[in-house]
């Protein structure tokens, strides 16, 4: 493991010369437009560890992504290797059909001082609500991103992140009712406190959301890529283009559904994926928006 391949994974050349915020939100943009988030493993028969190494390996060497107990895990390393020094949180991610936080800290994420002020890094959540740069942990404060306006809500020890969107236009009207396309304008994310986790805190969640077949993970394949212009993704078949516009104050969605035929090359050619193992797409119903 070492800084300088994972700076040629994400397509950063520095220069930097001391952990300040700048290069903070540089690194940290690079590694969502150039890793994606996926749970592509569970559905290739691979089993999903929280390994230094092995992670290393599959997403720098290997050419391809990770959910958060990978990509953030590795973010964390890369911090610490920088000369940060980040502290890992656990966080419930929001259920926005039955409105309520998961039971269990499923989603990690990892803070970071600078300077004395403290920021939410988060490398991993994918499509639509994911941050390009750290969050500023202050309480109520708008935080203006592409993807739209994201704030953090503290209410006691609770800290709660949320995003203000835009309208979704979506261009292929046999996906206008689609359950993928986010309708909601405000919505929350997860919630976290401040209590500092371990990788021992998400093991058996971890091993959780890899074989119940009631998992989000388990019904859905799915394969996010943040862009320039917005982030593209492949839920099961179905191939999204979303473009930000800020000025119109919609977002635009191309979707598609795509051949089986056809999965391996779109990874390829649209998330620089290349899988070792045969993946069986699947898309079952669950309460997952892009």
């Amino acid at each position: 493991m070492n800084l300088e391949e994972y700076f040629k994974r994400i397509g950063f050349y520095g220069p930097f010369s001391k952990p300040d915020l700048e290069t903070l939100n540089q690194v940290h943009k690079h590694h969502v437009m150039s890793i994606p988030f996926e749970n592509l493993s569970i559905h290739c028969g691979e089993k999903i560890t929280m390994d230094h190494e092995l992670i290393f390996n599959k997403i720098v060497r290997s050419n391809r992504g990770g959910w958060c107990c990978e990509n953030n895990l590795l973010f964390a390393w890369v911090l610490k290797e920088m000369g940060y020094n980040p502290v890992t949180l656990g966080s419930r991610v929001y259920n926005n059909t039955i409105n309520q936080f998961g039971p269990k800290d499923s989603h990690l994420i990892n803070k970071v001082v600078i300077d004395g002020t403290a920021y939410i890094a988060d490398v991993s959540f994918g499509a639509s609500s994911q941050i390009w740069y750290p969050l500023e942990l202050v309480s109520g404060k708008d935080q203006p991103q592409s993807p739209g306006v994201f704030r953090l809500i503290q209410d006691g020890d609770l800290w709660t992140l949320e995003k203000t969107g835009r309208k979704p236009l979506v261009l292929n009207e046999a996906f206008t009712n689609s359950p993928l396309v986010d309708k909601s304008s405000t919505k929350k994310i997860y919630g976290f406190t401040l209590v500092p986790r371990g990788v021992d805190n998400f093991l058996e969640t971890s091993h959780c959301l890899q074989t119940d077949p009631k998992s989000l993970f388990t019904n859905k394949s799915i394969c996010s890529l943040q862009t320039a212009t917005g982030f593209r993704a492949l839920i099961g078949w179905t191939f999204s283009e979303v473009t930000y516009n800020n000025q119109e104050g919609f977002d635009v969605l191309d979707m598609k559904d795509i051949s089986d035929d056809d999965v391996d090359k779109v990874l390829k050619e649209m998330f620089n994926v290349l899988l070792a193992n045969k993946l069986v797409p699947i898309n079952n119903k669950a309460g997952y928006t892009i």
